[in-house]
């Protein structure tokens, strides 16, 4: 074959992978298109159901938290931490690249497990050591089905907010990857926590909106004294959704964090507010594991012996 054939093929290959989404060698499951992992949640809505996203850590966690129903798979860095006993503040510090971590989970232990439910990946956006427009191909190329920006900034306030602000770490960053997203055709799906982090994001271009209300309570290794009320929570979520529809009427916006801990809770926000949905991470993955383990394992310590 002449070499100008050989690039007629290889053009005509690149072409057919983009254009038949789900999977083109398998026929199922991820990579899909942006258009595709919109339209599955625009179809779960219309069935009357609320959108789930789950964090991962693990691949056991992602397989069985796929067999639960959700609608979303997220993966990033805190996961590990969050899987390994730590808080999931822990992803928030300078104790590994966090870009690195959520590719390697990605690879080896949740996309070869997930079936068939959109898998997306964490990006620490502000990271200045990476060209964004490259590390978001490698995160197309993976086979993921969308990014997320986690870590996220939006969640550090104070003086540290303000540094990071004026030496090019900030949020800003945060947008701008959302927009070079938009543009690459990737799904985003992202946190805020403020309304003007929302009107940002939803003129960047994000497809879903997260009202992150801070870290989860609850648990062996949850906050206690540093989250808000119920009730606060929902005018903070509806504070962020009012502010992002005055940008764009075709976002979709979900709950997580703080008080949000349990099934009823984010039924109670989802009734006080126009939330479609909740993302569980901790409430979901820690959570489970810890009252499942500890539960189990008294059963398994109180079962019978025979003395002799």
């Amino acid at each position: 074959m002449r070499s100008g054939d050989a690039e007629k093929v290889a053009e005509i290959d690149s072409a057919s992978f983009n254009a038949r989404m789900p999977n083109p060698w398998t026929g199922v499951g991820n990579p899909y298109t942006r258009t595709e992992v919109i339209e599955r949640l625009r179809d779960t809505l219309a069935k009357g159901e609320p959108i789930i996203a789950a964090g991962a850590g693990t691949g056991i966690s992602a397989k069985f938290i796929e067999k639960g129903g959700a609608d979303l798979i997220i993966i990033y860095n805190s996961g590990r931490y969050r899987m390994m006993g730590h808080g999931s503040i822990a992803g928030m510090m300078g104790y590994g690249d966090a870009n690195a971590v959520a590719m390697e989970i990605g690879e080896f232990e949740v996309l070869p497990v997930v079936k068939e439910i959109p898998v997306i990946c964490g990006v620490h956006c502000t990271d200045p050591r990476r060209r964004m427009w490259h590390w978001l191909q490698k995160v197309k190329d993976m086979g993921f089905s969308g990014m997320n920006n986690f870590p996220t900034h939006s969640i550090i306030d104070g003086d540290f907010r303000q540094q990071l602000e004026e030496t090019g770490m900030g949020t800003d960053k945060e947008v701008e990857t959302v927009a070079l997203s938009r543009k690459m055709d990737i799904f985003s799906i992202v946190y805020v926590a403020s309304p003007a982090e929302a009107k940002a994001m939803a003129e960047a271009g994000a497809d879903v909106i997260i009202a992150h209300v801070g870290c989860t309570v609850g648990g062996s290794i949850g906050v206690t004294d540093a989250a808000m009320s119920l009730d606060d929570a929902a005018v903070a979520t509806q504070a962020i959704i009012d502010a992002g529809n005055s940008v764009r009427k075709d976002v979709i916006y979900l709950s997580h964090g703080g008080p949000i801990l349990t099934p009823a809770n984010a039924a109670f926000i989802n009734e006080k507010t126009d939330a479609s949905g909740f993302v569980g991470a901790s409430s979901l993955e820690r959570m489970a594991v810890e009252e499942s383990l500890t539960n189990l394992t008294k059963e398994f310590k109180s079962i019978p012996v025979k003395r002799s």
